[in-house]
């Protein structure tokens, strides 16, 4: 069971939520945000990791579903891009105090990077893990067929299959159409706040090429990609943990 969850004004959705409150010696250190993959939920190896380093460490941390994942309200086909920016983006007004820090995983990179364009008063560092931007136009509609094209407008969905579960994806038009709404590989990316992009060799979802890309992209006084080998898409192992760690007491320094 989660232990908290937020409404939106009009009670139209509901976000669930985790959150560790910093402890008084750490007052004034920057709080850290998790922002999951599609599909996943805030029960994710790398966001319970995260929150018991938070525990252990006092610092301030919070883990959410998107509306459609995990106890969040919501059908997962009606989502896109921009209502899951929406939840981001109140998680961060509503739920957090100060600067933070942002730990996106695969999607939570694209949308941690559009917290950081959109609000980058309250944002501290990013840390992009597999950061998968653009990825519906890119690697969803680009890879679509003209049959599967046309199925997915006539009739507002198509079904992919994924390694992650017995389930395939119902990938939805809104999905695609709503999400182009916030395509940001289309033109440079200015930030003044530092950025780590973590990536895997062996990631089967979102090659090197796409962090390699974002970084070329990226104008920032203090942005760095670092590459693991034989490190695949979910992070996960206890070296890329241990490295995500690594990387968020390295910016808090900053």
């Amino acid at each position: 069971m989660t232990e908290h969850s937020w409404h939106y004004p009009d009670l139209s959705r509901s976000i669930a939520y985790n959150k560790v409150e910093r402890t008084q010696n750490n007052a004034n250190s920057p709080g850290v945000v998790f922002l999951g993959g599609l599909a996943s939920d805030m029960e994710g190896t790398k966001a319970k990791y995260l929150e018991n380093w938070a525990k252990d460490s006092g610092n301030s941390f919070i883990r959410f579903d998107y509306t459609g994942h995990g106890e969040s309200s919501g059908n997962f086909s009606e989502g896109s891009i921009a209502s899951w920016f929406q939840d981001a983006l109140s998680v961060l007004d509503e739920l957090t105090t100060g600067k933070q820090i942002l730990v996106g995983s695969s999607m939570g990179g694209w949308i941690a990077l559009l917290l950081a364009k959109h609000k980058p008063e309250r944002v501290h560092s990013l840390i992009g893990i597999a950061a998968a931007p653009d990825f519906t136009e890119d690697y969803m509609w680009n890879s679509f067929d003209d049959k599967q094209r046309q199925k997915i407008m006539e009739e507002g969905f198509i079904y992919q299959e994924t390694e992650y579960s017995e389930e395939p994806y119902k990938i939805s038009k809104n999905l695609i159409i709503h999400s182009r709404e916030h395509l940001i590989l289309r033109e440079k990316l200015i930030f003044s706040c530092p950025v780590r992009l973590l990536q895997g060799t062996d990631d089967n979802d979102v090659p090197v090429e796409v962090a390699t890309r974002l970084l070329d992209h990226l104008e920032s006084p203090d942005a760095k990609l670092e590459v693991v080998k034989g490190a695949d898409h979910s992070f996960s192992t206890e070296g890329c943990l241990e490295l995500i760690s690594l990387q968020i007491n390295q910016l808090m320094k900053k």
